[in-house]
Parts: C-alpha cells; structure tokens; sequence
C-alpha cells in the first residue's frame, strides 16, 4: 500500500461567533478575519510538516487548490511543490490538484508542471479537480460550463505535453494558435494523473477510460463504497481490472499512544474540520448545473447527512476518520481496506485546529508503527491471497 501526507492548509484562527455569524468559511466569509503575521507563521509550519513527511518514510506528499477560503490557503499548489521540490528527497510530490476548470490559460498549468517535473526529478504527481461550486462564482465562470471546461483543459494539457511539433488549438472554451510547450515533462508520456471524485458518474468513466487513479473524498464507507465500485464497474466495460493502487482512500488519521488519549484530543480538531472548515451548504457546493442530473440524483438518494450536522461518534462510525492508538488504527486500516479494496491511503494528518506539535506526534506515531503493519496491504498479490 502507498501512503500520502496530505495537507490542507486551513486558517484554524475563525472568530468565537463565526458559527452564529457566517454561513460558510468560503467565498463570502470577510477576508478582514486574517492576520498576516499568523498566516506566515502558518505557510513555514505547514511546509514543515510536508518536508518532515518525506523524512519519516511517506510515499507522497499532497497539496491542493482553493480559492477564497479559509479551509484551504493554497489557491496555487503549485507554488507549494515548487517550495518543496529542492527540500525533500523521496517523497513523491504531489499536486492534488490544478482546478483546471476554472483556469483561464490551462496551458499556464502545463508548462508549470512540466517544470515541476524537472524540479523533482520526475517526482511529480499531477493532480486535476474541476473546483468546487464556490469558485466559479468567485472565478466569475458559470459552473454549467464546469465539466465541458475540465474535460477541454485536460485535452489541451495532455496534447502539450505529448506533442512534439506545435500546434492549433480551437475548442468552444479555449483558442490558442501556437501550442509549443517548453519544457517538456521529464516523466514520460507526463506525469501521473490523479482525479479526485464525489460520485460524480462522469468523472468514474473519465477515470477508467484514462486509466487515471482515482481518490475518493471525504464521505462514508458504504458511499466511498459505491464509488470504488463504480470505477471498477466502469473499468470492466472497458475490458481491465484496475489494480487497487488506482483507488485512494482520503480520509482524516488521528494517532496517539492510546485509544482515550487519541479521542480525547481527536473530537476538538475533527469537530472543527467538519463544523466549520466543511460548513458549506449546497447552494454554493453544487449551484444549478455544476453536476448533470444523474450526478445529482445519486448524491441526493445517498441520504448522507451534511457535514456539520454529524456528531463525532457519527464520524468515526461512519469511517470518515481513523482515530485510536497504533494498534487500532492498524486494525481500522486492515477492515476498510477488505472492504473497499484501495492501494492508497491519502491521510489528512494536520486535521482542523491541531498544533504542530500534534500533528508531528500523530504522523511519527504513524510513520513508525502503523506503516509498516499493512504495507503490503493493496497489492496484487494480497488482493489474490484475500478470501
């Protein structure tokens, strides 16, 4: 199995009455509420914590994009992985991913991964996510035209890097006369690509017809679930099975020395990941026409509840978090795991409000005793030795 640090980045700084006064921390929630001086601090820690992944042994370390939010303070993950790529070694580095969707110049995004590729020695992992409903209102784009856009985006992305000669390009979205890109990726034919999903029936067949990995994010078991199992499905009416290191599990991971201690500390950081850094309501996470209507229909028949109406015991016995000693998490990893049937774990260690020092205690703790319990978890090999 491949493990990923990922990170979020939030601004855990909200003010006592955000819950009674704002709606959401995204899009209109007043920038007035950061403080510079605490947003450095913040920038320094948060890389810290993606450099020291690389020296406790993680397969990968993940970075992402969102606008105008205070759950996310990287609106250019590429700027992180540059800041990354000189000061970690193995690891690799992970952009997950450019919202291409909302990209005016996609071909920006190419050249600026291929270059990314080169600064890492081909330890790029190219991650592409359409954005969320917020930020094509705050991108002035009307979230109809998402996934047309996506899919244009990707197109024209793929075909830069793997050209050779320059090119036209004229689309309904995107027109550039000279496609000519320099530098071209180090890896060959590009990095590899990661696609993030909802349940989004489109983006499973996207997936399997790429043979793209694809990485769930937070939500139930059973749901995560389907999801798997639609990719699969879609994968077998294209003729192949999809090795599990092309599903990734993404979920929150708290580790202490003890069950109690790790509870005890766990239910204030995860109650503020999902109370306030997920508090966002469908008006702005799925406008009008954003999803296609067999999307919609199946994320309305789910009958998930929103985030911020779910209690902490509802979290963890929904699988929404792995929380416990290493023991239990060992454990937890080993039944989600025969369930669902992924090869990546993509773990969200730096959870909400946590210090530093917490977050380094939990992804040690991690790193050195849950890792190498179910590394060989996710393999062809387990998978056929499985009952």
């Amino acid at each position: 199995m491949k493990f990923v640090f990922f990170h979020l980045m939030p601004y855990p700084y909200l003010p006592d009455d955000f819950d009674e006064r704002y709606s959401s921390p995204s899009l209109t929630f007043p920038n007035k509420h950061f403080d510079p001086q605490l947003g450095t601090q913040l920038y320094h820690r948060y890389l810290d914590e993606l450099e020291h992944a690389d020296r406790l042994g993680f397969d990968g370390i993940g970075v992402n994009e969102h606008h105008q939010t205070a759950y996310g303070l990287m609106p250019s993950p590429n700027i992180m992985a540059a800041a990354l790529a000189r000061r970690t070694e193995r690891a690799q580095i992970m952009v997950l991913g450019n919202a291409i969707g909302i990209r005016g110049n996609p071909l920006r995004v190419a050249e600026e991964i291929a270059m990314l590729d080169h600064l890492t020695n081909g330890r790029l992992v190219s991650g592409f996510v359409r954005g969320i409903g917020w930020e094509y209102f705050g991108h002035s784009i009307n979230p109809a035209r998402s996934r047309d856009r996506f899919n244009e985006a990707h197109d024209l992305i793929i075909k830069a890097w793997t050209s050779d000669e320059m090119f036209q390009w004229i689309s309904p979205n995107y027109e550039f006369r000279y496609v000519n890109l320099w530098p071209r990726p180090l890896q060959q034919p590009h990095p590899p690509i990661y696609i993030p999903g909802a349940g989004s029936t489109e983006t499973m067949r996207f997936c399997a017809e790429k043979r793209y990995t694809y990485m769930s994010v937070y939500a139930p078991t059973p749901l995560v679930g389907r999801w798997f199992d639609g990719y699969r499905q879609a994968a077998a009416e294209l003729g192949y099975t999809p090795e599990p290191e092309k599903l990734g599990l993404s979920i929150p991971i708290f580790v202490a020395e003890t069950d109690e201690e790790a509870h005890r500390a766990a239910r204030q950081h995860l109650t503020w990941l999902f109370h306030k850094g997920l508090k966002q309501g469908p008006e702005i996470m799925f406008p009008p026409g954003y999803m296609s209507q067999s999307s919609m229909r199946g994320l309305l028949m789910s009958g998930a509840k929103p985030f911020p109406e779910l209690t902490y015991e509802e979290i963890i016995t929904g699988g929404m978090a792995l929380v416990g000693s290493p023991d239990t998490v060992i454990a937890r990893i080993r039944e989600l795991q025969e369930q669902l049937g992924f090869g990546q774990l993509i773990g969200l260690f730096s959870i909400g409000d946590m210090t530093h020092e917490e977050t380094v205690r939990s992804m040690e703790l991690f790193a050195a005793n849950v890792i190498p319990a179910v590394r060989a978890l996710g393999t062809q090999e387990a998978m056929a030795a499985a009952p």
